[in-house]
């Protein structure tokens, strides 16, 4: 990419639902490889289902940093039920790492060694969920979505969130109330072990789940958790380890929360040495809806925002896609490009809507800055 105009963002369709046969394009997931191979995951959902339909996560791989895709293709079948929350780790020794889950009760490991050319045998690891039963009887587990990240001492860290439904009916039921927690590996995805639990449905905190994690300059962690709390704010804890101790979660004022998913990226600056942390998601503010009972967002102006301070403050910020804006994830490479891959496409105004594309959008990091306007009202 030719970094020198740093006006330059280049676009294109990774997945789109009715040239693939699908009904919707849903929940991606973005990673770059040790050797700089795009693989881009995505949910293709089936009929009206929504999170408990007929769900396969589907994969992309790109070698020239977006411009070409080789084609779709399954890389894990729901068997019609939901196989979802796709989470990539690409590591330094250039393993690729999968974790996603079916029917929100079984979660999967997967690995690849030739940057996600193939894969191992999926093995189930729902074990290390079922560590939690004690202290949280959930009936409901996923991870992430989007990616996950290996720490420098080289553990594999993955944001989860766990649920016990309101609701008599579990299956095609709920995903409230929640918690939010860590799983981690430091033995490359052999065994894991559970963390302890970060932000439950208790006071100010109303049904937190989708979360990201981030290594902050000094090693500690930062997770950035959406919720459906009155504050409309994003969810932030950190900790020394990933795992445990825990801050308090505090709710982060830059940040707005229009109860969506977000991404959540830790990343040097080539041209500063420096380290910056970058987060993506709808700030739609403006639009404030009510659906079954819940405060949400449009799902629309995606803006990208970036901190040089370890998330005290974000300092530049700027609009990717002022259109329809839904779940999105972030990559970047050593020269600073960076990688985006979200949800768009026509849908109504109610938040559960059915987004018909995956767009991938590419840019250097200095862009981020070079207009710093972010639309907060029509």
């Amino acid at each position: 990419m030719d970094t020198k105009n740093i006006d330059q963002i280049w676009k294109t369709t990774v997945f789109s639902a009715s040239a693939l046969g699908y009904d919707k394009i849903h929940v991606p997931a973005l990673t770059r490889t040790k050797k700089g191979v795009l693989l881009a995951f995505c949910e293709a959902r089936k009929g009206p289902g929504g999170d408990w339909g007929a769900i396969n996560i589907l994969l992309r791989r790109s070698t020239d940093n977006g411009e070409t895709w080789d084609d779709a293709r399954v890389l894990v079948n729901g068997g019609g039920g939901p196989a979802s929350n796709a989470v990539p780790i690409s590591t330094r020794d250039g393993v690729v790492h999968f974790l996603c889950h079916k029917g929100y009760k079984h979660i999967y490991y997967y690995r690849s060694e030739d940057d996600g050319l193939t894969w191992s045998e999926p093995r189930e690891i729902t074990s290390v969920f079922d560590q939690y039963k004690t202290e949280y009887d959930w009936k409901v587990a996923a991870p992430g979505p989007g990616h996950a990240i290996e720490l420098k001492n080289g553990r594999l860290l993955v944001p989860i969130w766990l649920c016990v439904p309101g609701g008599a009916a579990v299956e095609g039921g709920d995903h409230r109330p929640s918690c939010v927690s860590t799983i981690a590996s430091d033995d490359g995805g052999l065994t894991w072990q559970r963390g302890d639990i970060i932000a439950n449905n208790a006071g100010p905190i109303h049904n937190p789940n989708e979360c990201a994690v981030a290594e902050l300059a000094d090693g500690s962690v930062m997770i950035n958790i959406r919720s459906e709390s009155a504050k409309h704010r994003r969810l932030v804890s950190v900790s020394p380890d990933g795992l445990n101790r825990w801050s308090e979660p505090a709710f982060d004022e830059a940040l707005y929360d229009p109860v969506c998913m977000a991404s959540f990226l830790s990343a040097r600056d080539p041209k500063t040495g420096g380290h910056v942390l970058l987060f993506c998601n709808p700030d739609s503010r403006y639009d404030l809806q009510e659906y079954n009972k819940i405060h949400y967002c449009r799902r629309e102006n995606g803006v990208i925002k970036l901190s040089r301070d370890g998330g005290k403050t974000w300092s530049e910020q700027r609009v990717i896609e002022a259109g329809p804006f839904a779940y999105s994830d972030l990559a970047i490479a050593p020269d600073g490009t960076v990688f985006c891959i979200y949800n768009t496409g026509a849908w109504g105004r109610l938040p559960h809507h059915n987004p018909e594309y995956a767009a991938f959008v590419r840019f250097p990091l200095e862009w981020i800055a070079a207009n710093p306007s972010v639309r907060s009202k029509r």
